[in-house]
């Protein structure tokens, strides 16, 4: 394992994986909490006109991936808002004319053909050059400080953007950061697991720890760590195996997620049978629920609970579809 080290190319292509594995969960878990788990891939679509347009310009790819990837977020969130038609077939239009608008400019660039275009559509990890190393840490540092530093104003805007709004958050300001980092995300992640499935890297991790965890900040901690064995592991098995880094690391993110479903499975209905016997073992025996009383007090029961569920409410304790805490 050791003799990994040793190459240069795989010392970058080890670090590149590190840092996707570390960035895509952390943005990722925003995305499967707003259930649009499947932005990345949109977002993939449209890079691929940034990526040519750096063939054409005779400039590194990366940065202008992020340019028109960050445009095309912000493109997507405006629809959300002010679509005046189905929201659907407007990005629908916008994914397909990303694709398109690479395949023909990478056409007109004198340096590229389509050729050019696997190695970003399916990754090539072990070919990161000391520039994209460069660009890949500032990018996941950038990615890295919006995530976590802003991570409970992030959390309350994905968990209910009306609450978020009466509580005077910026909602719509922190949904367009959020849409600009996963566009930064999915131009940080196009070298390890590539355009295509650089969608699977931001899910699959988050959905395999909210099978073992339940808070908020769990699900982001196992999330990491879920993602960065599987690109560092991927990576691995792609030098020795000699098979498509992008595929391998997808792969294994999948084959963990049926493991940790396995596993949790038989763990919860467990924990359901021990719960209602360690109740009555602990508590001793049930005692009635005294009767509600009538008149002001009744009223002011109601009141406490109403007050009670306000507060479960606003402390962001459970998410209305049974999602994790903060």
């Amino acid at each position: 394992m050791t003799e990994l080290l040793t190459y240069p190319f795989m010392q970058r292509a080890l670090l590149a994986a590190l840092l996707v594995g570390i960035a895509a969960p952390a943005v990722g878990i925003y995305l499967v909490q707003r259930r649009q788990a499947i932005m990345g891939d949109g977002i993939g679509h449209v890079a691929l006109t940034g990526v040519a347009l750096g063939f054409l310009l005779n400039t590194n790819p990366v940065w202008t991936a992020v340019l028109v990837a960050s445009l095309g977020a912000l493109t997507m969130e405006l629809i959300r808002w002010y679509g005046k038609a189905r929201g659907d077939l407007a990005l629908a239009m916008l994914f397909y004319g990303g694709m398109a608008g690479g395949v023909m400019i990478i056409n007109l660039s004198p340096n590229g053909s389509n050729a050019s275009l696997t190695t970003y559509l399916f990754g090539s990890v072990t070919t990161v050059s000391n520039s994209d190393v460069i660009a890949i840490v500032c990018l996941s540092a950038f990615v890295l400080a919006g995530s976590l530093g802003l991570r409970r104003q992030l959390f309350a805007v994905c968990q209910d953007e009306e609450y978020a709004r009466v509580t005077g958050l910026p909602v719509r300001l922190l949904n367009l950061l959020l849409a600009v980092t996963a566009a930064v995300t999915v131009t940080v992640a196009m070298r390890v697991v590539g355009l295509l499935l650089v969608s699977a890297l931001m899910v699959i991790p988050v959905a395999a720890a909210q099978q073992a965890t339940r808070g908020f900040a769990g699900t982001l901690g196992v999330s990491v760590l879920f993602g960065v064995a599987v690109t560092l592991s991927g990576t691995a098995t792609s030098f020795y195996a000699d098979v498509p880094p992008g595929a391998s690391i997808v792969v294994l993110a999948i084959a963990l997620f049926a493991l940790v479903t396995a596993l949790a499975a038989p763990l919860a209905k467990h924990r359901a049978r021990r719960s209602p016997a360690e109740v009555v073992a602990g508590g001793g025996p049930a005692r009635p629920v005294p009767a509600e009383p009538a008149g002001g007090e009744a009223g002011g029961t109601a009141g406490g609970a109403a007050a009670g569920a306000s507060r479960s409410k606003g402390s962001g304790s459970a998410s209305r579809d049974g999602g994790f805490r903060p």
